[in-house]
């Protein structure tokens, strides 16, 4: 696919460390198709997570570029609806026409639903202020900014016909690996963005017992798989944040950039 923007992958890897290398193993179509829903995510993603908005803009912004998803895209319209915050947005937000341009065609309607979905989600969510009171309300909260990432990515495996897997154990693979990063920003976003998303009444603890049971969904998920490049790619992610999440058991704040390239290596060679 020639039309492939090269600088794609370039702001890809510049924007998602995590999920950079997997894609790069995954064959053409696919590694394109995963590419562009990641760099679709994150641009929508950098307006939930911006700064100096204020959350009732986030969330119109968010319900109207929603909306732009279910239709064939129109930039000038986005462009609009950004309106004066497009000067405060990143280069992934701005080019977000591009990568859908960049998608193959056969699979642009999965990468817009799930981006449809995800926008919606987050806009609610911003409109909330993130407030998380209930184990129903972590579930909603990572299912829509995370599980519904790993149903996207089911969707694909099947839609190219490599794999056929149960949606739930996807849910709970994104889930798994959100709730990691939940553990470890905890304090992060309390200080900076005075946001918690840990439930009324749960201390530390039981947000660990949380990973720990959707990371389990993950383990059961990874037995589902037999293509080697699929497994390659859901592998890493995860392998990462089992490493993390006993890290942060142990008192330390991440793994080590050598730990991340050794988890690199155990799994290209296994």
């Amino acid at each position: 696919m020639s039309g492939f923007p090269k600088d794609a992958m370039r702001i890809l890897k510049e924007t998602s460390r995590t999920f950079y290398i997997p894609i790069t193993f995954l064959q053409k179509e696919l590694k394109y198709s995963v590419a562009v829903a990641y760099l679709v995510f994150r641009a929508i993603d950098e307006i939930e997570d911006h700064e100096e908005l204020d959350n009732d803009v986030k969330c119109t912004i968010l319900m109207r570029v929603s909306e732009l998803f279910k239709q064939p895209f129109d930039n000038e319209e986005y462009l609009r609806i950004l309106g004066p915050v497009k000067y405060q947005m990143p280069e992934v937000t701005l080019r977000l026409a591009e990568w859908l341009q960049a998608c193959p065609k056969d699979s642009l309607s999965i990468v817009m639903n799930a981006a449809n979905e995800m926008a919606f989600g987050m806009a609610k969510w911003a409109k909330a202020n993130w407030d998380i009171h209930t184990r129903e309300d972590l579930d909603d909260y990572t299912y829509y900014v995370a599980g519904l990432v790993g149903v996207m990515l089911s969707d694909l495996w099947e839609h190219y016909g490599e794999e056929k897997t149960n949606r739930e154990l996807a849910i709970g693979y994104g889930r798994g690996l959100q709730a990691v990063n939940i553990l470890r920003n905890e304090k992060e976003d309390l200080d900076e963005r005075g946001v918690s998303f840990v439930p009324d009444g749960w201390n530390r603890e039981e947000l660990f017992k949380y990973a720990e049971e959707n990371l389990t969904k993950a383990d059961e998920y990874m037995k589902s798989l037999n293509k080697r490049s699929i497994v390659l790619f859901c592998r890493l992610p995860l392998a990462l944040a089992h490493k993390t999440l006993k890290a942060l058991k142990e008192g330390r704040e991440k793994i080590s950039r050598a730990e991340v390239e050794k988890t690199v290596e155990e799994v290209q060679s296994n």
